[in-house]
């Protein structure tokens, strides 16, 4: 929340194209950590308690403003690339006050924060210490800035002999002097609410012909205002991702944040550098996540659960105690207190396990739903199904639920036994305690208790082996020296 006796307004500047990013995808919709770059300014402005968050979009607008649909922000357009003097003025243009005519800030004007569309690792408990700063110091403009030891390619913060911020040199304009500065300007922004007015008094750059913000400063001098920087304890914060390499580092100390944020909290991670987790996943105490495991969305795991070696798990529930095996993939499942998983098994959207379940290697679930008890170890498909308690699902059975057009339920009681490789042809009622005897293919509905059989009259032909290979012997003898043996003492 923004605790500041102001109200705060936020312009978050995204119209950039990012060629250096090679893409036809905008600069800002790349993803980082799950989301793309500029949600990341989005969510900060909003944890920051803004009333109004105004994005700046120019190139790719229309995908930027789809992919930020429904997330309660406002979009302006900025006609031409101009500079950052010009974004910030086509976003001012759209927010709910703008500064009085005579250029005074008065009580209910709103503090304005300037972000970028692609610095996603700037944290909002960064951005609320920057403003309560801001205010503290009873200053109109604020710079967040940071040191580094060479600070090559940053514009340079002078201040005066008494620590005052009087100029931003850019790398190109600074003397020897000014390039030895170890404090850079990140472009972060928090300005009282004349910054509107003041940024239309700025004049094109003579060699780019672009409209600068940084000029805002000298702007806000001229009126007599006070001007402050706000420096950061960690630059990569401020870290731009302008190409691929760029991605993968903000990735990285994405990565490193959430996981180390989850360790100590009381979650085992194993080997934490290869573990991929959303931010918006949630993790119990005492959770082990093996190696090469990624968590995406809104997945949320209860304690004591053990995540196995390289599975995918998506806007899935978890709860206590349960075991996924190495390789499995969950997506849209809910997952029963002390059931196991995999390895190598599939939960689609709509699987819903109930406690103690045990779903084995390669056994894929759909829109399926077993109660607790249910054990189905290997080779299995159950698609459209709901299972009762204690059912036992042998290897390689099928729920046949799709007919070419459309898909069919069924419905199988408690305490059934499934023998292996049966095929039931949905729509089935099966009732409690049936039998289904192996290699069944079941197209009538079973009562409860019964023992259904579904499959051919076993006929043994003899000799058969012997004229069917016979038959072709010259290429028997050739590749297939055992049965050409055999076939000679016949």
């Amino acid at each position: 929340m923004n605790n500041s006796h102001r109200p705060l307004d936020v312009i978050i500047l995204a119209a950039g194209q990012g060629t250096r990013m090679r893409s036809a995808l905008p600069k800002v919709l790349h993803p980082v950590g799950g989301r793309p770059m500029v949600a990341w300014a989005v969510k900060a402005a909003q944890e920051l308690g803004a009333r109004s968050v105004v994005v700046v979009t120019g190139h790719g607008a229309a995908q930027v403003e789809a992919a930020l649909a429904g997330t309660g922000v406002t979009f302006a357009r900025q006609a031409r690339q101009q500079g950052t003097g010009d974004a910030f003025l086509s976003g001012a243009g759209a927010l709910p006050s703008s500064g009085s005519a005579s250029g005074s800030v008065q009580a209910d004007d709103a503090d304005i924060l300037v972000l970028y569309g692609d610095t996603p690792l700037l944290r909002p408990s960064t951005l609320r210490e920057m403003l309560t700063d801001h205010q503290a110091r009873s200053s109109a403009f604020t710079i967040l800035t940071g040191e580094l030891p060479d600070a090559t390619g940053y514009g340079r913060i002078i201040r005066d002999e008494a620590g005052n911020v009087t100029r931003i040199v850019e790398q190109k304009g600074a003397t020897d002097a000014e390039k030895a500065v170890r404090e850079f300007n990140s472009g972060v922004y928090v300005m009282d609410a004349r910054a509107p007015q003041l940024a239309r008094q700025i004049v094109p750059n003579s060699v780019t012909g672009e409209y600068y913000l940084t000029d805002l400063l000298a702007l806000y001098h001229a009126a007599g205002a006070a001007a402050h920087a706000f420096k950061l304890a960690d630059i990569d914060e401020v870290m731009g991702a302008n190409d691929r390499t760029g991605l993968a580092e903000a990735e990285a100390i994405l990565r490193r944040r959430i996981n180390t944020g989850h360790m100590r909290a009381g979650v085992t991670l194993i080997n934490p550098d290869t573990n991929t987790i959303e931010d918006t996943v949630t993790l119990g105490q005492d959770v082990t996540v093996e190696p090469g495991v990624i968590l995406r969305g809104n997945t949320q795991v209860a304690s004591g659960v053990t995540l196995g070696a390289y599975s995918v798990i998506t806007d899935s529930v978890l709860e206590s105690g349960v075991v996924i095996k190495a390789h499995s993939v969950l997506n849209g499942a809910t997952v029963g207190a002390g059931s196991d998983v995999g390895p190598f098994a599939r939960l689609r959207p709509g699987s819903v396990l109930g406690a103690g379940v045990h779903i084995g290697n390669f056994v894929e679930t759909k829109n399926a739903r077993l109660d607790a008890g249910v054990k189905a170890g290997h080779l299995a498909y159950l698609g459209d199904v709901t299972v009762g308690a204690e059912t036992n699902i042998g290897a390689g059975t099928i729920i046949a639920n799709f007919d070419g057009v459309n898909k069919h339920q069924t419905n199988v009681g408690a305490g059934v036994f499934i023998g292996s490789n049966s095929t039931l042809i949905a729509p089935r009622t099966v009732g409690d305690a049936a039998f289904i005897a192996a290699g069944s293919a079941i197209h009538d509905d079973i009562p409860e208790g019964a023992l259904a059989i579904a499959r051919g009259k076993q006929r043994n032909m003899e000799g058969w082996s012997r004229r069917y290979w016979g038959g072709m012997r010259e290429k028997v003898s050739q590749k297939l020296p055992w049965l050409a043996a055999w076939l000679e003492r016949q």
